[in-house]
Parts: structure tokens; C-alpha cells; sequence
């Protein structure tokens, strides 16, 4: 029984990172076919890839600067995401959808599952270059590179997502993001995660 379940569990999440659209269009027809431990994985993705990802953020800097860029990372990415949340499902409420509150939120926890696989991919990328060249613009236009590729690809993911549980509204929901990415700026600044940059060699 906890093996099927399991085994089940582990086919939806290989759906929603593979086909993100379906995986959001069947919660909205079949209410709510996926248990909490799916999105609890699909939630530990995004936190393992902001994770990991902080830690090369810090690499010039120590361990000690390693650790606290990897909380700082994931704290600023989900307060980023979290924030203009429900101003979303408000607003998208009031010019007519007629999305649950959960579909939002889940099509809002794919996109940044998807994003922390993509920044689990990016760190090859920048770690060689962390390693060979920390020297402060190369790094910062290292990184600045990977936040925008990963921000364009969680876009067009959030965007199709969108556009099939609601094709009538089409993409019109991604200004969303533009809220995200002028947060989680702020909030990476503030938190200094860019700092080390300057710092750096």
C-alpha cells in the first residue's frame, strides 16, 4: 500500500517537472487528485536548488558566508514567490478567472520547482567559474547570467501553465513575475547576497 502510494507519488512529481501544464490542468479537473506529500516534494525541490545554489553564492566567502548565502537565497526566493501570491488570485478573480486559490498556488509551486532543478543545473556553470575566475564583475555577470536564464525559462513554465488552465486568458497572468523579479532584487540585495562580489579578489 505505502509502496504504491509511494510509487504514485513519485509519478505525478516526474509529471509536473517534465509536463507542468498537465500536471496543473488535472488538479483543476479532477479535484485535487494529489496528496501533501507531493507538494511537500515538489516544495523541497525549489528549497534544494535555492539550497545548493546559495552555497556557490558564498564559496568565495567560506563556510561560514557558503551557509548563510544558502539560507539567505532560499529565504529571499520564497518570500519573492510567496509575497504577491494572493495579490495574483485576487486580481485575477476580479478580471474574470476562475481558478481555485490552490490551482494558483500550485501552478506558483511547479514554476519554482522547476526553477530549483534549473538552478541545480546551473551550478557546474557556476562553480567552474567561482574556481577559476573570482575576480568580482566575472563573477557577478556569472551569476546575473543564471538568474536571468532560470527567471526567462521560469516564466515561459508559470506562463504555460497558465494559458492551458485558462486558454481564454492566454498568458496574461505572467505580470506576476515582474513583481517577483523587482522583490527578490530588493530582497537579495538587502540580504547581501551580492556582497562577496565586492569583496571578492
Amino acid at each position: 500500500m505505502i509502496r504504491d502510494r509511494l510509487r504514485q507519488n513519485l509519478s505525478f512529481i516526474h509529471e509536473a517537472l517534465r509536463q507542468p501544464e498537465d500536471f496543473a490542468l488535472r488538479w483543476h479537473l479532477e479535484d485535487r487528485p494529489y496528496s501533501w506529500s507531493v507538494f511537500a516534494a515538489l516544495a523541497l525541490t525549489a528549497i534544494a536548488g535555492t539550497t545548493i545554489y546559495g552555497l556557490i553564492l558564498g564559496l568565495s566567502g567560506g563556510l561560514t558566508e557558503m551557509f548563510r548565502c544558502g539560507g539567505a537565497f532560499t529565504l529571499a526566493a520564497g518570500i519573492a514567490w510567496s509575497l504577491p501570491l494572493p495579490a495574483l488570485y485576487i486580481l485575477n478573480s476580479l478580471t474574470g478567472s476562475r481558478l481555485r486559490a490552490s490551482t494558483t498556488f500550485l501552478a506558483a509551486l511547479v514554476t519554482t520547482s522547476w526553477g530549483g532543478l534549473a538552478l541545480l543545473a546551473s551550478i557546474p556553470i557556476a562553480w567552474f567559474f567561482t574556481a577559476a575566475v573570482p575576480k568580482a564583475l566575472v563573477l557577478f555577470a556569472v551569476h546575473l547570467a543564471v538568474f536571468t536564464g532560470v527567471g526567462v525559462a521560469m516564466a515561459d513554465v508559470f506562463s504555460r501553465v497558465m494559458e492551458r488552465l485558462e486558454p481564454q486568458r492566454g498568458r496574461q497572468p505572467a505580470w506576476w513575475l515582474l513583481l517577483v523579479g523587482i522583490i527578490g532584487a530588493e530582497l537579495f540585495y538587502a540580504l547581501g547576497l551580492f556582497r562577496f562580489f565586492v569583496n571578492a579578489a
